[in-house]
C-alpha cells in the first residue's frame, strides 16, 4: 500500500512539473516574440476616447534618440549609479541580488532592490511595479531574454529613452531639453550626474521642486563614477563645484484637452506606476467633443468675469454609469497645471443643501412639510450661532420653497430636526466623507472637490443611486489581454421615490429659484440643480443635471478671497454651466425624468403649497407612502363664494378645536 501511494505521489508530481513546464514554455515563447520586436524599437501606451478612437499617447513629450546622440558622460553616469556591472552580467546580477537580499534581511524589510538596468527596462516595458516575488521572477526571465536577443548598446539605448526622470518627463533627451534647453549630446559632466541621480527617486528629487536634494544626489553619482574609473578625481572635484542652471519647466506646445489627459495619465500611473509599457491600449470614458465644450465654457466664463487670478473647474459625468465625459481643472493649463477639478477641496456652501433635504425626505418629510419658527434658529451646541439670511426671514416655509430660495435658516432648522448623523450618512453614501459634525454642516462648511460633489449629485437623476466616477474603462496589453477593468459601481443612497421628489425640487430651483439664470441663458429641457455661495463670496458653485449628464462648476481663487461684491453663484457659476449645457444639448439631449412607482400626485397652489382654490396658480406635487397630503385650502387667493364659505367654516372648526384642546390641557 505504501508503495502504491508513492507511485501516485510521483505521478502527481510529474503532472505538476509537466504542467508548470508547459505554462512556462508558453509564457517564455510569448515574451520571446515581444522581445524580438524591440529590435525595431518600441511603441507607446495609447489612450482611446469613448468612441474607441486613438486620442493621445502616455508620453507625448518623449523623443527617442540613438545612443550615439547621448553624451558618454551621461551614459557612464547612469551605468555607474544604476548598474555598475551592466557590461558584465547576462541580465541579472547575482552579486547585486545577493547584496540586496542580505541587506533586506538584516534591516527586517525591503531596503533596496537588486535589479539590473536590464531588469528595470524589462519592468518598464512589460510589467507593473507590483513588489511581488512573481513579478521579480518574470522580470529576471525577460531580462535574460533581452540579453540574448539584444546587444548591450541596444539595451542601454532603450533604457535611456524610456527611463522616468520626474515631472512627467521620460527619456534623457527630453529631460535635457527641459532642464538645460540643450540636447543630451551636449550636457556637461555635472549636468549628466544631475540627470542620472533622479532615477532612484524622481518624485522627491525633481530639480524644479528640490534642487538642493538633486544636487546632493548628483555628488553621489560623481563619486561612483570616480570609483568605477569613468572620471578622474580632478574631474569629480571640478564637477562637484558646479551648480547647473535649471530652466523653468516647459509645458508641451499642444495643450488641447490638457486637463483631461493629465488626469488620465495620473490615473494610469496610480495603477501601474511610472512605467509605460509599449503598445498598451487604455480605453477611456472621455468624449473629446464634450471636452471641447467644457474648456470653451470655462474660457468664456472667466473672460466674461475679467478678474485676474480667478480660476474655475468643470466636471461632467454620465449619471447612468459614472463615465467622466469631460474635466477642466482651471483657466489656463500653461499658466498653472494644478488640477482644481480633482485636487482642490473647498466649501460647497448651499450646493450641499440637497443632501440635507434628501435625508429629511428619507425620514418621512414631504416636499411641502412646513418648517416653523425660523426667525431664530439657535445651534444646539452653540446658543450664539445663528445662520445669516439675506432679506426678511419668514417664520415658516415648506421644504420646497426653502430649497428653491436657498434659505439658510430653514436648512439649519432641518438639520437640527433630523439630526446631523442622518445628513452625514446620506452624504457619505453619496461619496462625500470626512465632513464635520457641526451645526453649520447644512450650510456646506465641509470641504469637497468638484469631482466628488458632481459625482454625489448623480444620485438625483440616478433614481437614488450614486454612481462612482470613472475615467479609465480598461487597459489592454500588447496581446490584447486585459490588465485592468472598471465595472459600473453604484451605491444606493435614498429610495427612487425620495430621489424623484428631490429632482422636482431641484427643477424648481432652476424654474423659479436661485438657478433661474440658466433658463435666461438659454438652457432648455428638464434640468435641475443647486447654487452654492460661501461666506464673503469666496466660492461660487453650481451643480446641475439632466437625464444625460451631471455637470458641476466651481469658481474662486486658489488662495480663498472674495470674488467680488455680491458675487452670487447665480452670477458667477451658473453662466458657465449654462454655456456648457447649451453647447452639448444635441450630444447630451435631456429627456423627461422617469416617474418611479410608489408616488401619488396632488395638484397644489404653487404659492401657498395648499389645496388650490379658483385663481390659484397650480403645480403637481408628488407624495410617497406615509407623506401627509395638505387638506387645507389656500388662503392667499380669493377663490369662489362656495370655496370662501367652506374655508370660513373650516376655520371656525379649527378655532373651536383649539379652544377645546386648551381646556383639557389646563
Amino acid at each position: 500500500m505504501p508503495r502504491r501511494r508513492i507511485e501516485w505521489a510521483a505521478l502527481a508530481l510529474l503532472v505538476v512539473v509537466v504542467t508548470a513546464g508547459s505554462i512556462s514554455l508558453v509564457w517564455m515563447s510569448r515574451y520571446a516574440v515581444a522581445v524580438r520586436r524591440l529590435t525595431r524599437g518600441v511603441g507607446d501606451t495609447v489612450f482611446y476616447d469613448a468612441d474607441g478612437k486613438p486620442w493621445f499617447r502616455l508620453d507625448e513629450q518623449r523623443h527617442d534618440v540613438p545612443l550615439s546622440a547621448i553624451a558618454k558622460d551621461l551614459q557612464h553616469a547612469i551605468v555607474a549609479v544604476e548598474d555598475r556591472r551592466f557590461f558584465l552580467h547576462p541580465g541579472i546580477d547575482p552579486i547585486g541580488t545577493a547584496r540586496a537580499a542580505f541587506r533586506d534581511i538584516r534591516r527586517g524589510g525591503r531596503a533596496e532592490g537588486g535589479s539590473t538596468l536590464t531588469q528595470q527596462l524589462a519592468r518598464t516595458l512589460f510589467l507593473s511595479n507590483a513588489r511581488t516575488w512573481g513579478r521579480k521572477a518574470k522580470e529576471a526571465s525577460i531580462a535574460v531574454l533581452m540579453e540574448a536577443e539584444l546587444t548591450k548598446d541596444q539595451i542601454l539605448e532603450l533604457y535611456l529613452n524610456r527611463v522616468y526622470l520626474s515631472a512627467g518627463v521620460y527619456g534623457v533627451e527630453t529631460m535635457s531639453e527641459h532642464l538645460f534647453r540643450k540636447p543630451a549630446r551636449a550636457v556637461t559632466l555635472s549636468e549628466a550626474a544631475l540627470i542620472a541621480g533622479l532615477i532612484r527617486s524622481p518624485a522627491t528629487l525633481s530639480p524644479w521642486s528640490n534642487y538642493d536634494g538633486a544636487i546632493e544626489r548628483s555628488h553621489t553619482v560623481l563619486a561612483l563614477m570616480r570609483d568605477q574609473g569613468f572620471i578622474s578625481p580632478a574631474q569629480e572635484q571640478a564637477a562637484s563645484i558646479e551648480r547647473p542652471r535649471i530652466q523653468p519647466y516647459r509645458q508641451p506646445q499642444d495643450l488641447k484637452h490638457a486637463w483631461a489627459k493629465d488626469y488620465l495619465r495620473q490615473q494610469f500611473r496610480n495603477e501601474f506606476g511610472g512605467d509605460h509599457p509599449p503598445d498598451w491600449q487604455v480605453r477611456t470614458t472621455f468624449r473629446p467633443s464634450i471636452q471641447d465644450a467644457a474648456e470653451r465654457a470655462v474660457a468664456v466664463g472667466l473672460d466674461r468675469l475679467r478678474r485676474p487670478g480667478l480660476e474655475a473647474a468643470l466636471v461632467a459625468i454620465d449619471p447612468s454609469n459614472g463615465d467622466i465625459l469631460a474635466l477642466v481643472g482651471g483657466g489656463n493649463y500653461a499658466r498653472n497645471s494644478f488640477n482644481r477639478a480633482v485636487r482642490s477641496k473647498r466649501q460647497p456652501g448651499s450646493a450641499f443643501k440637497p443632501f440635507v433635504y434628501a435625508a429629511a425626505l428619507a425620514k418621512g418629510y414631504s416636499p411641502v412639510s412646513v418648517l416653523s419658527d425660523l426667525q431664530r434658529i439657535p445651534a444646539p451646541s452653540d446658543p450664539e450661532w445663528m445662520p445669516r439670511s439675506h432679506g426678511e426671514q419668514p417664520d415658516q416655509m415648506t421644504l420646497r420653497a426653502a430649497l428653491m430660495e436657498s434659505n439658510n435658516a430653514a436648512a439649519a432648522d432641518l438639520q437640527q430636526e433630523i439630526g446631523s448623523k442622518a445628513v452625514l450618512a446620506v452624504a457619505a453614501d453619496a461619496g462625500l466623507r470626512d465632513l464635520p459634525d457641526v451645526p453649520s454642516l447644512a450650510l456646506g462648511t465641509g470641504v469637497v472637490s468638484p469631482l466628488e460633489l458632481t459625482g454625489a449629485y448623480s444620485m438625483f437623476p440616478g433614481m437614488g443611486e450614486m454612481v462612482r466616477a470613472r475615467g479609465m474603462l480598461a487597459v489592454l496589453d500588447s496581446d490584447g489581454d486585459s490588465m485592468f477593468a472598471t465595472a459600473v459601481q453604484r451605491q444606493r443612497v435614498v429610495s427612487p421615490q425620495v430621489a424623484y421628489q428631490m429632482t422636482t425640487m431641484l427643477r424648481d430651483v432652476i424654474e423659479r429659484g436661485t438657478g433661474s439664470a440658466a433658463r435666461a441663458a438659454g438652457v432648455r429641457g428638464p434640468v435641475g440643480g443647486k447654487t452654492g455661495t460661501t461666506d464673503a463670496y469666496r466660492d461660487a458653485w453650481f451643480v446641475g443635471f439632466s437625464t444625460s449628464v451631471v455637470a458641476g462648476v466651481w469658481v474662486g481663487f486658489d488662495q480663498p478671497a472674495p470674488i467680488g461684491s455680491e458675487a452670487y453663484a447665480a452670477r458667477i457659476a451658473v453662466p458657465i454651466w449654462a454655456e456648457f449645457m447649451r453647447r452639448t444639448a444635441q450630444q447630451l439631449p435631456p429627456q423627461e425624468f422617469t416617474l418611479p412607482d410608489g408616488l401619488t400626485t396632488e395638484e397644489l397652489c404653487s404659492v401657498s403649497y395648499l389645496k388650490p382654490v379658483d385663481g390659484c396658480p397650480t403645480y403637481t406635487e408628488y407624495f410617497k407612502d406615509g407623506d401627509k397630503i395638505p387638506s387645507q385650502r389656500c388662503s392667499i387667493h380669493q377663490g369662489s363664494l362656495k370655496q370662501r364659505t367652506a374655508r370660513a367654516i373650516q376655520g371656525i372648526f379649527r378655532s373651536l378645536g383649539s379652544k377645546i384642546a386648551g381646556i383639557f390641557k389646563r
